[in-house]
């Protein structure tokens, strides 16, 4: 037995100290950016991240609709392994099916296909644009493209036909699946397009671009992308499965997996990273953990972890602690691995990045945790509240709320994690609700604002400067309850001119 000559501390429990804040320390000039896998030191890593933020690997937070709009904005999913490797390995394929600023076609018809059908389809899409080919297959031979502006129901019948009402492909400005966003821009503007097909040399529908998207691709000019444009995407596994699992990811095209488990320092976790390396190289990274001391990461990273995750029992959702009395407070946790990462990388030249998950409350907890030297934080609560989760939204007593459950808890099930067969013996995760918050981009975006508001604070542009620069200081209880406002505050329905 032995007991360390420490204190477990939270990331509640430190302030930053403002450093020299100068010309050069604007918005503008602020970069988030952050390595998402290892790398030689000195050398760009293969993957990398915009937003320092990515979802969790949970049944609640990482569908395919929050993987789309999180690399939208700079960050990145994993989705979740708590379901068949082939639901799994579909999901990841919807997320790679969206090129940055080329969609795939939600509806696809045959000429045959009545009005009314038509009508019906496009209602259940917020495209407004069917493909029509030879046969109603989306791999079909592409004839043309029909909307709600190339019919009627009153005026052609809804037993007319699609061919009928359609736009052919004769009288189509189309592209080539090698044209670049750019190009496909100037050909919309140029000709005066709504839509301008993609088309593989074999005739086959590639893609689409929407004259409509056209600020979006201004807007998300942070997007996580890959080498062909494509939004990329994460994927969890576990230690069981993972010989039927990667590759099912890998064929899919998942850009990066992560080992789903509460606590990481296992020779299984070893045993899937060494078998990831040896059959697909350094071309399928995998991050391992989680783990909570500078030990646990060097086994891991030994191992070839493409990224490590700090921190056990200390998520929202999370009662490891209680249950089994593991785990150590976030920022101890942090600062051990930190340390032990930089002695990693001064020693072997490879750069390892840590990923910070769990302990991160509100926004300043995730710039203490990057001033701490993680590179990138993992997110559930966060991401569980926002409209592009897949849990359901529910009015309680007059609030919006979404629903939230741990992947350790008796609705998760989730035996690949836990190892519990049958019926579960204990949980290691609740269910319950948070407090809905709206849009991801709405809330990324703010953020993202503060981190760099954060930043400036402390004299830094980019986080290796911030890691290296920032100055902490422990909170006294005392002075802890001075951190927030101490007024009164009143709602704004209080002043009618509000």
């Amino acid at each position: 037995m032995k007991i360390l000559p420490e204190i477990s501390r939270t990331l509640s429990e430190y302030l930053l100290i403002p450093g020299l804040t100068t010309e050069d320390c604007t918005p503008e000039n602020t970069d988030l950016g952050a390595p998402l896998v290892r790398h030689r030191v000195g050398e760009e890593p293969g993957i990398r991240v915009a937003t320092p933020m990515v979802s969790a690997i949970m049944q609640a937070v990482s569908s395919p609709a929050l993987a789309v709009a999180l690399a939208q904005v700079g960050g990145l999913s994993f989705i979740h392994q708590n379901q068949r490797i082939e639901d799994q390995a579909a999901d990841v394929l919807a997320v790679k099916r969206h090129k940055a600023g080329f969609r795939t076609s939600d509806v696809t018809v045959a000429p045959t296909t009545p009005l009314g059908e038509v009508s019906r389809l496009l209602a259940g899409t917020e495209q407004g644009v069917a493909v029509v080919t030879r046969d109603g297959e989306a791999e079909g031979e592409f004839l043309g493209i029909i909307s709600l502006d190339d019919f009627h129901l009153e005026r052609h019948g809804a037993h007319e036909t699609a061919g009928n009402r359609m736009r052919g492909r004769d009288g189509l400005v189309t592209a080539p699946a090698s044209v670049s966003l750019s190009e496909a821009n100037e050909l919309i503007w140029k000709h005066h397009l709504d839509v301008l097909p993609v088309l593989g040399d074999d005739s086959r529908v590639v893609s689409l671009v929407l004259k409509r998207d056209y600020q979006a691709h201004k807007t998300y000019h942070r997007a996580t992308v890959d080498g062909e444009k494509r939004l990329r995407v994460g994927a969890g596994i576990n230690s069981r499965d993972f010989k039927d699992r990667i590759p099912a990811l890998v064929e899919a095209g998942a850009d990066v997996l992560c080992l789903d488990s509460s606590d990481g320092y296992s020779v299984y976790q070893a045993r899937t990273v060494e078998f990831a390396r040896e059959t697909y190289g350094d071309a399928v990274p995998v991050g391992a953990g989680n783990v909570v001391d500078g030990r646990a990461f060097r086994y891991l990273a030994d191992a070839g972890a493409a990224f490590v995750k700090v921190g056990i029992g200390g998520g929202a959702i999370c009662t490891t602690r209680a249950q089994k009395g593991i785990g150590r407070g976030q920022a101890s946790a942090l600062l051990d691995v930190v340390e032990a990462r930089d002695a990693y990388a001064q020693e072997t030249g490879v750069y390892v990045p840590l990923c910070c998950d769990g302990g991160l409350l509100n926004d300043s907890h995730m710039a203490m945790a990057l001033a701490m030297g993680a590179d990138f934080i993992m997110l559930g609560r966060y991401f569980a509240r926002l409209d592009e989760s897949p849990s359901r939204k529910l009015q309680i007593g007059g609030q919006w709320y979404k629903e939230y459950w741990g992947e350790g808890s008796r609705r998760a099930q989730n035996e690949a994690r836990y190892g519990q067969r049958g019926q579960m013996v204990f949980e290691e995760g609740v269910d319950g609700y948070v407090p809905y918050a709206g849009s991801l981009y709405d809330n990324v975006e703010r953020t993202r604002a503060k981190l760099t508001s954060t930043m400036i604070s402390c004299g830094s542009t980019n986080l290796r400067d911030f890691h290296r620069d920032a100055v902490l200081v422990p909170v006294s209880a005392e002075s802890f309850k001075q951190t927030g406002a101490e007024v009164q505050l009143r709602r704004p329905t209080v002043d009618s001119g509000e």
